[in-house]
């Protein structure tokens, strides 16, 4: 038995040959045999309330009084967020926040420094 590629879309190691296409179970992927196993990673363009394009390690602050999700915790304007993590999905920014801890942001909310 040969040994098949990961998933270029999920990275899956559970990939299988279905009538000349390879198929990922896990994410429903399928490609051929003959393309490029992994795609280029493009960066997601993630912009700020002001339209600045953020990447990761950037150092951000909060535009607006956030409540936080089952807690009676805010986050208040002006609160500083280092090194911030893009990410792909509907919160756009993963981050520690002191006295918080881990969140997730949206980046409308937030302003590049």
């Amino acid at each position: 038995m040969s040994e098949q590629p990961p998933c270029p879309k999920c990275r899956s190691p559970y990939v299988y040959v279905d009538r000349g296409l390879l198929v990922c179970p896990e994410c429903a992927h399928e490609w051929s045999s003959n393309a490029e196993a992994v795609p280029q990673q493009t960066d997601p363009d993630i912009t700020d309330a002001n339209g600045n394009s953020l990447a990761d390690g950037d150092t951000v602050t909060v535009i607006k009084d956030l409540k936080v999700k089952g807690s009676s915790l805010v986050v208040k304007v002006g609160t500083k967020v280092k090194n911030i993590r893009l990410v792909d999905s509907d919160h756009d920014i993963d981050c520690k926040i002191d006295g918080i801890g881990a969140m997730k942001l949206k980046s409308e909310f937030v302003k590049k420094i």
